[in-house]
This record gives C-alpha cells, sequence and structure tokens, in this order.
C-alpha cells in the first residue's frame, strides 16, 4: 500500500499547539518528538476512520462510537491501527460529556503504535481545536510567502552583483539552510556554497554520501545524460543506472530531480538543454518554499550561465576559424552579426580578478558572446547598437565605433577610456573623438612610466590617492567615500607624500600623479 498524500499546506507543529493555553491540550501517551506535525484537524466519531483520512491529520473524537466492552478486547488496537495506517498524525480524545477520562485502553494502544495522543479538556470544543490548526497554519503559510519573497529578492540582488554566480549560490544555500552547488557540463563543481563547502579531511561518511548522491542526481538531469529505458523519464526521485547496466538511451533527460539521502533532501535542476550546467542543493530538511526559492535561483542562474545567442555558435566557430586561417576582419564580420561594433573593457569594482561565469554575464548584459577573459580586464567585442549601459559592479570604457578594419585601435581606445573611467572614479566612459592628453603619449611608456612612479605605494595608499585627487583633495569628501576617518585620509596622503618623495600640493605634481593614477 502506498503511503497517504499529504496536503501541501504548511505543517503546524504539534508542540505549538500544545503550547496554546486557551485551549489546555495535555498529550499522554506517545512519544514526544518535537518535530511532529498537524497539517489539518479532522472530526470523526466512526469505528474506522481509515476512509476518511488523508494524512497528517489531528483526529477529534469524543468517543462516542466506542462500545462499553471495548477495554476488555482489541477494539482499541484496531482503532488505532487504522488510524496510524491511513497516517493520521495524532489523536485527540474529549473528556466529557460521553467519557469520564481516557480510556486506559486507548492511552496503551496509543503508547504501542506510538500515537500521539491529546487529552482534550471538557471546556475545550473541538472547534476551537480545529480553529487553532488553521490559525497557526495560516501564521506558517503568511511566515512562509515572506520568506519565499525575502529570498526571491536576494537572488535577484545577488544576480545584480559583479560576481553573480556565487552570490546567487550563497543565497540561495542560505534560503534553504543548506548546501548550493553549481556544476560544469562535465559534472565538476564550478562553485559550491552553504553548509560543508571545506573539504576537510575529516569529513564523515554521511557528508560525504550526500555529495556524491547530489552528483549523481546532477548527472541524471543533465541534457547530455543518458537515463533508464524501463518506464517512463524520471521526473522525483532517481538513482544514476549502475555502471555497465546497459540500460541507457538517448532519451530527454528530466528537468529536475529529487532524492533523500543520509536525512538531507537533495534536488538538481538543469539549467538549459544547450548548456550542461546543474544547479544542486542539499537541506536538513524541507520546507514547503524551498521548492519555489530553488527554481527562481534556477532561472537566474541559467541566464547568467547561458551563452547569449547574439549569433549561432556554428557561425562563431566559423569565423574563428576563417580569421585563424588568415581571412581579413571585414570578411568575417558578418558572420558575426553586423558592420558596427564598439570594444568595451571592464574591470569589478572590487579588487577581486573578474571570473570567467562573471563575465559571460557581463557580456550577456551587454548584449555579445565575445568575451575575453584577462587576468584584470574583461573585453567584450559588442555590437554599437544599442549603446552599451553602465553595469552594476563594473567599471566600463567604451571605444568608438568602428569597422572590423579599425577593431585594433578600437581595442586601445576602450582601454584608454577605462583608465579615465577608474581615475575619475565613473561607472562608465565613452572615448571621445578629440585627443586628450594622454592620447599623445605612446601606450606603452605610459603604463611604464605610471609603474615606476606609483611603485612605492601599495594598493590601498594607491586608492586613496586617486580618490583625494578626484575629489580636488577634500579630506571630508574622500572619508565619505572611502569610509573611513578624515584623520586617516591625511595619514595616508602624507604616508604617499613621503614615499613619493613629492609635494602634493604643487599643481605640476598632481596633473603628474593624476596622469598615472589614469594608466595604472
Amino acid at each position: 500500500m502506498s503511503e497517504p498524500a499529504v496536503p501541501p499546506t504548511p505543517p503546524v507543529p504539534l508542540a505549538a499547539l500544545l503550547a496554546r493555553e486557551d485551549l489546555g491540550l495535555r498529550q499522554i501517551a506517545g512519544p514526544a518528538d518535537p518535530s511532529a506535525v498537524v497539517h489539518w484537524a479532522h472530526t470523526s466519531e466512526m469505528a474506522d476512520p481509515y476512509p476518511y483520512l488523508l494524512g497528517g491529520e489531528l483526529l477529534l473524537t469524543a468517543g462516542v462510537h466506542v462500545p462499553e466492552a471495548a477495554g476488555t478486547g482489541t477494539y482499541f488496537d484496531d482503532y488505532v491501527s487504522r488510524i496510524v495506517a491511513a497516517g493520521g498524525a495524532a489523536l485527540g480524545f474529549g473528556v466529557a460529556p460521553v467519557h469520564d477520562t481516557v480510556p486506559r485502553a486507548l492511552v496503551a494502544a496509543c503508547d504501542s503504535y506510538e500515537l500521539p495522543l491529546l487529552e482534550v479538556p471538557p471546556r475545550t470544543t473541538f472547534s476551537a481545536v480545529a480553529r487553532a490548526v488553521w490559525q497557526l497554519m495560516a501564521r506558517a503559510r503568511h511566515a512562509e510567502l515572506r520568506r519565499v519573497t525575502e529570498a526571491q529578492q536576494s537572488l535577484a540582488a545577488a544576480a545584480a552583483r559583479p560576481d553573480p554566480v556565487p552570490s546567487v549560490l550563497r543565497q540561495l544555500a542560505r534560503g534553504v539552510g543548506g548546501r548550493a552547488v553549481l556544476f560544469g557540463p562535465d559534472g565538476t563543481e564550478v562553485a559550491v556554497a552553504g553548509r560543508g563547502t571545506e573539504r576537510q579531511a575529516a569529513e564523515g561518511p554521511a557528508a560525504r554520501e550526500v555529495r556524491e548522491a547530489l552528483a549523481g542526481l546532477a548527472r541524471i538531469v543533465r541534457p547530455t545524460a543518458t537515463v533508464p529505458t524501463a518506464g517512463p523519464v524520471p521526473t522525483g526521485p532517481v538513482a544514476p543506472a549502475g555502471p555497465g547496466s546497459g540500460r541507457t538511451t538517448s532519451a530527454t533527460a528530466p528537468s529536475s530531480a529529487t532524492d533523500t539521502v543520509a536525512d538531507h533532501h537533495l534536488a538538481a535542476y538543469s539549467l538549459g538543454a544547450g548548456h550542461g550546467f546543474v544547479l544542486g542543493v542539499a537541506a536538513p530538511q524541507r520546507d514547503p518554499g524551498d521548492h519555489t526559492i530553488a527554481s527562481v535561483a534556477a532561472v537566474l542562474l541559467s541566464l547568467l550561465t547561458g551563452e547569449h545567442q547574439s549569433g549561432s555558435g556554428a557561425a562563431r566557430s566559423s569565423a574563428l576559424v576563417r580569421l585563424l586561417l588568415g581571412a581579413p576582419a571585414e570578411n568575417v564580420a558578418p558572420l558575426l552579426g553586423g558592420e558596427r561594433w564598439v570594444v568595451v573593457h571592464a574591470r569589478p569594482a572590487t579588487l577581486a580578478a573578474p571570473g570567467p561565469v562573471a563575465a559571460s554575464a557581463l557580456g550577456a548584459a551587454l548584449g555579445s558572446p565575445l568575451v575575453d577573459v584577462g587576468r584584470e580586464v574583461v573585453r567584450v567585442l559588442v555590437p554599437a547598437d544599442p549603446e552599451p549601459a553602465p553595469q552594476p559592479g563594473w567599471t566600463l570604457g567604451v571605444s568608438a565605433v568602428a569597422g572590423p578594419r579599425e577593431w585594433a585601435a578600437a581595442d586601445v581606445q576602450a582601454g584608454r577610456a577605462l583608465a579615465r573611467a577608474r581615475a575619475t572614479r565613473t561607472g562608465l566612459v565613452r572615448y571621445g573623438a578629440r585627443p586628450a592628453l594622454a592620447d599623445l603619449v605612446p601606450e606603452a611608456d605610459a603604463e611604464a612610466h605610471a609603474r615606476a612612479l606609483l611603485a612605492p605605494l601599495a594598493p590601498a595608499l594607491t586608492e586613496t590617492l586617486r580618490t583625494w585627487l578626484s575629489l580636488h583633495g577634500s579630506w571630508d569628501r574622500t572619508a565619505v567615500a572611502l569610509d573611513v576617518h578624515r584623520n586617516t585620509v591625511r595619514q595616508r596622503i602624507a604616508k604617499c607624500a613621503a614615499l613619493l618623495e613629492r609635494d602634493l600640493d604643487d599643481p605640476d605634481v598632481r596633473m603628474e600623479l593624476w596622469f598615472a593614477l589614469g594608466r595604472s
């Protein structure tokens, strides 16, 4: 016999119901399990309530159905066993007007079958108990909706950060109280967040079992994975076929799958048929809203990891091959989707080096999959229409519009624009047609001069000097911009002057330093 279905409503802890002083309920039999929950209350005076129970109920009875000789036979054993078989969560027995006390045989039967038995005092009506259950359930539903809403907002905010994928995973792990893993197309863990992220040598067998089971679940839902041929394609709890089983086919893999291992609830979500990324979630408990939260995270991660289709992958591959074989850039450009382009140089607003996934997300936001990830700078070749817009968490330099023959020159322009954006602490700077002072000095010479001039300064001093100069030497405004005390700014600027052996009040010195900071 299959397990009874439990209504998809927020459960109410049995302990919360017992804690209601207005009800005066008292547990007199069965296990005192703090995790015990009820899904609703149901009143029945049937001798066999099994056909009328769905599972998870607090069954309330006044004992009208109990025969006079029930205490000497197997009546209560049969009665309680049927409630347990139907999936009843607890039994509430009303004292008066039919019975003055709870029958001892019923107490013994509930202890034997481990069914919580509650004594309902004469002053408490069954309607009051049912109303209390629904009140607690409504509060739980409201709290769960609020938790899901806040989690969705946090996930959306995390997706807009410079490191969107790790940020989304951290928020997801926090939202479900467990562990979130992004598996790459080859099955490796690309990013991990939440409980047990450190791989310690002393890690217990249960944790390893959960990690291995989650990786196995990810293989099931990966679009390129094979699935068992026996029966329909799984959509719920599944397990990978054993090695050498031969029972595999290229049938479409399920988009999600769940399992329970070592008291942990596992779930895996495919992030798109064309990419092979999979989101895995492991949590010690499964709350009603966890699936919704994980689904929102899966959608965001699908957008962040997916390849932006401004042109077909085959066309881009063809363009790359033709360039490698010596074809002129202007002949290759039509395969990439246009003749008018701009080059964008970008650096994260944080000090962290740009990662490939964050760079891909930046390219998608700018409207181009043509992304090159360097050690400090991300370069993106973007169609000129529409114009690139500022991106949260990034500092951008944008070249002038250029055709394929001018791509190399546009790359230099974007680098200069990025230098100006960083020097002026501006989110986006476009290269202007009018030459600037920096354009009069060769790029390599300018960078060499900047490195030599600023070599004595640590990164924190360099950033303080950049901010101080950009704010025209204002101590207070610099302190606010850097979120430090104004005396700290004074100390750092004094240290800069000492290390550089320059008079920072001299306009010529300030101009030279500003020029150097723009090239660093």
